[in-house]
Parts: C-alpha cells; structure tokens; sequence
C-alpha cells in the first residue's frame, strides 16, 4: 500500500506526545517534516530558528471588523506550509523573503504597529514560526501591547499546534479553501487538507467562540472563516459551505471572497487564468444566504488587479488609491 502521508513527513516518533512547539523537530504543521531546524536542517518551509519578516503595515483591505478605520496591524511572516500556485502573496509565500529580526524587534514592531493606531497585531501565515512568534507576542504583551492578537492562516493546521496557542490568540482568521481531497491535492498539492482544517477551526471555534465579539463595529475576539471564490469552481466553494455550516457551525461570520486576481505562474491556464465573473460569485453568495449564514462579508466583483508587490514600500496601495 503507498504511504498516504504528504510528502515530506517522517515516521512520527512513539511514546508521549511531541511538543507542537519544538523546532528540534519541527512538527508546527501537518506536513510534520520532524527536522532540527535548530541544527540548520531545512523542511517544507525552508525557514531555520529565526524569525524571518516579509514586512509589517497598517493594513485597510480586510474585512471592516478587522481593518476598521484605522486598519489591521498586519505581519506578513515569509513561507507558507500550502503552496498554491494562485497565491496573491506568492513573493513572499513560497519561499523564505524578508528580514531576518529578533524576538526583541518584532515586539518592538507590533508595539509600534498599535501606537501608529492600528486595531490589532495581525500575523499572516505565522505557523512555520510560530514559537518565536508567540515569544515575542509575550514580549510584547509585557511592554504595554493591549490590542487583539490575530492569527491568520490558510486553514491547514494541526489542532496540536491550535491548542498550544490557547489564551494567547484573541482572534482567528483561517480560511477553508477546499472541500475534497482531489481539489486540494490538485490546487495545492496536499490531500489532506479537509480533515486537518476543519479539525483545527473546531478547536479555534472552542477556544474564541463562534462568533465575532466586537467593541464599536472593531473585532475583539472571536472566529471569522474565510472563502476565496475560484474562476470555473463554483462546485467547490458550496460544498466549502455546506461543511462550513454542518462541520463547524451556522453560526460562524463567513468572508466570501471575490478578489482572486490571476499571478503569472497561473495566467494560461483556462479557468485560473480569469477573474471570478458576478454571476459565479452571485451564485456562491445566494447559496451561502439560503443556507443561513447571518454574518456574511462579501466583496464587488470587479476587473481590478487585486495582487500585491511586495517590491514596493505599501504592497497594498491601490486599497488606498494610490
């Protein structure tokens, strides 16, 4: 019988359970690669024991309880555990880019991120360095930080790691990408990708609720579940939604996403090559309302170029017209 594990994953070890947070043998994702990053060994992620930082900014273009009016504290952390070739973040996420910064400095970050007035620290994709992460969250939390602590993440986690950041987490923001493991095997090269992201927002949703708690309009804790609506696979996202609703909750605020802009790596090919059209969309978004979902976010379908540059000093401009 072939080994269904994900390529890449080692024999796990017997006897007591691993620490989820021990980078001597880093098992922080479920591609469980059990290398000595301490040692300089390599895994998926390419990440050693530091902190690497793609870059951290006032961020407008999320969800409104999230940026509210004085945007997300956002931290974009390099190197993702999925590598879908869509990715809007694809410069930063399929490979280790950013700077190198300590413990020290990125308190120092998210300490300057809520003085420039930001609602929250928002760490995206922090699972590859999660330890170090939460290092400086505690740094950070003694030196005066009192805004929320969001993790943003796409949704493949382990539900060890999940339950290790219990209490230190105020709010999370996963998405849940695919419904089957043929869509995930073929769109991100994983086939378990289902059961370990619905697992892992369960223990999200035990831990925050399953619901947003908000403070004038602003997110202060809870769950929030994102979907990207995919050109040509509108089958996916509402199977995506009815596993939302039957596996999670009905409960849960739900960001149906309509910005996929094609990257290079994907622009020949004939259904990821394409924006989402409105009646794709539309679809999506009526089936999400006749399920139930009472706290839907929802975007305009439009012909913008959604992507951004991480080359430039705000990747993020045309949120603001610039």
């Amino acid at each position: 019988m072939a080994d269904p594990r994900p390529s890449g994953e080692r024999e796990p070890s017997r006897g007591p359970e691993a620490d989820p947070l021990d980078l001597k043998s880093c098992r922080l994702c479920p591609r469980r690669c059990a290398v000595d990053r301490t040692a300089g060994e390599k895994g998926f992620c390419g990440l050693g024991d530091g902190i690497v930082l793609a870059g951290a900014w006032p961020h407008f273009g999320e969800e409104p309880p999230i940026s509210g009016e004085r945007g997300a504290g956002t931290l974009f952390f390099s190197s993702c555990n999925l590598r879908c070739p869509f990715c809007q973040n694809h410069q930063i996420s399929h490979r280790p880019r950013g700077k190198n910064v300590t413990v020290d400095e990125l308190a120092s970050i998210m300490l300057d991120l809520q003085e420039r007035g930001c609602h929250n620290v928002e760490a995206v994709t922090p699972t590859p360095q999660m330890p170090l992460v939460l290092a400086s969250l505690r740094r950070a939390r003694e030196r005066g930080l009192r805004v929320p602590f969001i993790h943003n993440n796409g949704g493949y986690e382990d539900p060890a790691l999940i339950r290790s950041l219990k209490g230190a987490v105020d709010i999370y923001l996963p998405d849940l990408k695919f419904a089957s493991e043929e869509r995930s095997a073929f769109y991100a090269g994983v086939r378990d990708y289902l059961p370990r992201a619905v697992a892992a927002i369960r223990e999200m949703a035990s831990q925050v609720g399953d619901r947003l708690e908000t403070d004038r309009g602003v997110a202060v804790r809870g769950l929030l579940v994102r979907h990207l609506v995919l050109p040509g696979d509108t089958a996916n996202s509402l199977a995506v939604l009815k596993i939302i609703r039957s596996e999670i909750s009905p409960r849960v605020p739900l960001s149906l996403m309509a910005q996929y802009s094609p990257v290079a790596a994907v622009r020949g090919h004939p259904t990821l090559g394409r924006r989402v059209r409105a009646d794709e969309y539309e679809e999506v978004l009526e089936a999400a309302l006749d399920m139930g979902f009472e706290e839907l976010y929802i975007q305009a379908v439009d012909e913008r170029d959604l992507v951004p540059d991480f080359d430039r000093e705000e990747p993020f401009a045309w949120y603001r017209g610039q």
